[in-house]
């Protein structure tokens, strides 16, 4: 059985003809601007006499997002009262098309081997796209949210990302679906809505988001977002909230190169990279001096929103094939004997009231699953011609039987097992695998939060260290800068808590600290002497 997300995470504006009204807007940039304390009120007039609009008040950091006509942008960058303009960038989420796998993430960062009983003193904020608040995986005591007049309501989730990070981090252990890192419904959720179907937002709002958690109590801040660009706003803001003890927790980029992605790559954030089921770096992951720790981020299964998803599976002699469904198949589920339908460009004969096996290449998918229709057949497996398993797309052409692709070589065993009996269904889900440093960011915050429960007196950056020391090293000795320190260990972390206490406690073991010895502690990632 395999559960995937037909869905497009990114999305590409195209170009339309502009009417004058649209034309001004385009003219117009979107800015923060950071003006000196008590000088609010003359700023806004002069924001107001240049054409500008506010967009996001950011007042617990004397700054603010504007939209402002380009010509009038000189003239606030020399107002006397403003102390920078930089641009108001866009981030984005950080999940990508998946590929098929199987749970593993909880156990491979330890966090089967930790109670969450006293979860209930830690508050995880999660800023993403929502929440589906009713979902059979997901708790509905202890999470809360609030309205945004841009996004909706906080529990809804009309992208996906946000209920799927939601489930890595609290998934129930109710015999549904899967298990987050904190299964039990004691940890504390607070929901902040700032992307909607599109997946993007600004750096802002970003900030405001992170305000909001902030005011909700949170003590775990959860980014599975970025851009590429940073913002001075955006790091001085960070650094507020890291010193108000709050840790912060950002996915490292999916980009696959050594650019560094924000907010991840501010010194006050922890940044994080994403493995696979062997502890491998992603392809996808970003690779930079500012990698602090790892989580599994390659095809992690987690609650999407209800139906959102797809449930497909392969079957042929009662043997079960890893496959993909293919993007537009048709639901429903189909039995019967397996018949060798070639390369599937001509009608097949033998398909009458069979599931078509037929190899890829020469035509398009979907006129290979018509021509499996055109003969009577009744389900479709296309198997891949190269390594891997197929995943393909029917396009805009409408079928009416369930189509999956799989693997060359499970193509190759079918072919060895024709005239058995063989099933392909493709059915809606509510769960789904993602690929992303955004699915390895909440295995992270979930571990972090799990860990604190247990230290409640611990501060955020005695959370950080301890992560960071007791992270399983992985790559080249030591941090490097496609690992960080290594995979984070639930187990471990709290084992070397428990020993060496946290900066400032007293007494040993558990839940109450221990020697607070700060020469036991190692440095605090990127704020202490981090290559940089």
């Amino acid at each position: 059985m395999k559960l995937s997300l037909k869905k497009s995470l990114v999305f590409v504006a195209t170009a339309s003809v502009l009417s004058a009204g649209a034309q001004a807007a385009v003219d117009k940039e979107r800015v923060i601007v950071a003006f000196k304390p008590g000088n609010k009120a003359s700023v806004q007039q002069a924001i107001q006499k240049a054409g500008g609009e506010t967009k996001v008040d950011l007042p617990n950091h004397h700054a603010m997002a504007i939209t402002v006509p380009a010509n009038a942008l000189k003239g606030l960058k020399n107002n006397p009262n403003i102390e920078y303009v930089e641009p108001d960038v866009k981030r984005k989420l950080l999940a990508s098309e998946f590929e098929p796998g199987q749970p593993y993430g909880i156990a491979q960062v330890q966090a089967d081997l930790l109670s969450d009983a006293a979860a209930g003193n830690r508050k995880v904020c999660i800023i993403d796209s929502g929440y589906d608040l009713g979902h059979p995986d997901l708790q509905s005591a202890g999470v809360d949210g609030s309205y945004n007049s841009g996004t909706g309501n906080w529990y809804t989730d009309e992208n996906g990302h946000g209920t799927h990070v939601a489930g890595t981090i609290a998934a129930l252990a109710n015999g549904t679906g899967v298990v987050g890192v904190l299964p039990n419904g004691n940890i504390n959720l607070h929901i902040v809505k700032v992307f909607n179907a599109d997946g993007w937002g600004y750096s802002s709002s970003l900030i405001a988001a992170a305000d909001e958690c902030a005011a909700a109590g949170s003590n775990v801040i959860n980014m599975s977002l970025g851009g590429d660009r940073g913002s001075k706003t955006e790091e001085r803001a960070f650094a507020q909230f890291n010193d108000q003890g709050i840790l912060s927790i950002a996915a490292a980029g999916n980009a696959g190169n050594t650019r560094h992605s924000y907010p991840a790559s501010y010194d006050a954030v922890v940044s994080v990279a994403a493995i696979d089921s062997n502890k491998q770096v992603a392809s996808f992951s970003q690779q930079t001096n500012q990698v602090e720790l790892s989580g599994p981020g390659v095809a992690v299964l987690s609650s999407v929103p209800r139906g959102m998803g797809e449930r497909s599976e392969a079957v042929v002699a009662e043997v079960s094939f890893e496959n993909l469904a293919m993007e537009g198949s048709a639901k429903g589920t189909a039995t019967g004997s397996l018949a060798d339908c070639g390369i599937g460009d001509q009608v097949c004969a033998d398909a009458n009231g069979s599931v078509c096996l037929i190899e890829r290449g020469a035509i398009s998918f979907a006129e290979k699953v018509q021509a499996c229709e055109a003969g009577g057949g009744i389900g479709t497996i296309i198997y891949n011609n190269e390594a891997g398993v197929l995943s393909g797309t029917l396009g805009d052409v409408v079928t009416s039987i369930p189509s999956v692709g799989v693997s060359a070589s499970a193509g190759a065993q079918m072919l060895n097992q024709l005239g058995s009996t063989a099933t392909v269904a493709v059915e809606s889900s509510d769960w789904a695998f993602f690929d992303g440093t955004s699915m390895a960011t909440p295995h992270v915050v979930g571990v972090s939060a799990l860990v604190w429960s247990h230290f409640a007196d611990c501060s955020n950056t005695d959370i950080r260290s301890a992560l960071s020391a007791t992270a399983e090293d992985l790559g080249d000795t030591g941090r490097d800068n496609a690992y960080g320190h290594g995979l984070v260990q639930a187990k471990l972390a709290y084992d070397y808590l428990a020993t060496n206490g946290c900066a400032g406690s007293s007494g040993s073991g558990g839940d109450t600290g221990g020697s607070g010895d700060d020469d036991t502690k190692p440095g605090n990632g990127k704020g202490n002497g981090k290559n940089k």
